[in-house]
């Protein structure tokens, strides 16, 4: 697994891939966030609170992550490339895992810069450091789970089609759906829509972001992301 590994993560910083994610990913969160005359922007908010960056994330990641994710399969499917690689003493699921890592591990070295918009509030805060520690790491945990589940989402549908723009907008269309899908079904069930809020992603998020660790939004990430490197797995050993 940490041979696929290291290969798929040199590979991203090999080419403009790596560089691209992460100079877009900054660069849309800063506009939103200090540029732009938004309901995102953090200074016009009046108090010291990095919410808005955490209401925009899951967004940009629907579009950022299946970029990352979307040759990861699909790619090796058109060149052929897949054939050799089963040949290696390696199983589908270390396959699978070191993809899957590879490219989490970019999307984490894409978040780690953005500690600087919360040392930021932090010093703009009245007194300075006026800022909810708890619901900040809360937020940043739920960033890695959602980005976990995202990638695996990702991994999957580069398996579908050997045409990494089709891979890329399966990725956006079934992230968008588990996302946000659920809660639009849900307002139109009014009283008794809680339960259908339970199966989206935008739910669980939410409750992390509170700051308050509850073991069944883990149970929930980690049950999504599992299921979808498991069909993954099953659509690499069927090809």
């Amino acid at each position: 697994m940490l041979s696929i590994l290291k290969k798929e993560f040199n590979s991203f910083f090999a080419s403009p891939i790596a560089y691209l994610v992460i100079g877009v990913f900054l660069l849309i969160t800063s506009l939103f966030l200090f540029v732009f005359n938004d309901d995102f922007n953090i200074l016009n908010a009046g108090f010291a609170d990095v919410t808005p960056f955490f209401y925009l994330v899951p967004w940009v990641f629907l579009f950022l992550i299946p970029a990352i994710t979307m040759k990861s399969f699909a790619d090796e499917f058109n060149t052929g490339t897949i054939e050799l690689l089963k040949t290696k003493p390696i199983s589908d699921w270390q396959i699978v895992l070191g993809k899957f890592w590879a490219a989490l591990l970019l999307v984490c070295i894409a978040i780690i810069p953005t500690f600087i918009y919360v040392y930021t509030i932090y010093q703009l805060g009245n007194p300075v450091g006026n800022i909810d520690f708890g619901s900040t790491i809360g937020s940043y945990l739920g960033l890695l789970f959602l980005a976990s589940t995202y990638t695996a989402i990702g991994l999957f549908t580069s398996t579908l089609s050997k045409n990494q723009i089709i891979a890329f907008i399966l990725g956006v269309f079934i992230t968008f759906f588990l996302f946000y899908g659920f809660d639009a079904i849900a307002s139109s069930f009014g009283s008794n829509s809680f339960t259908i809020k339970q199966l989206g992603i935008n739910e669980h998020f939410k409750s992390i972001s509170r700051g308050v660790i509850d073991t069944r939004d883990i149970i929930y990430f980690l049950s999504v992301t599992f299921f979808f490197l498991f069909i993954t797995k099953t659509r690499l050993e069927n090809e």
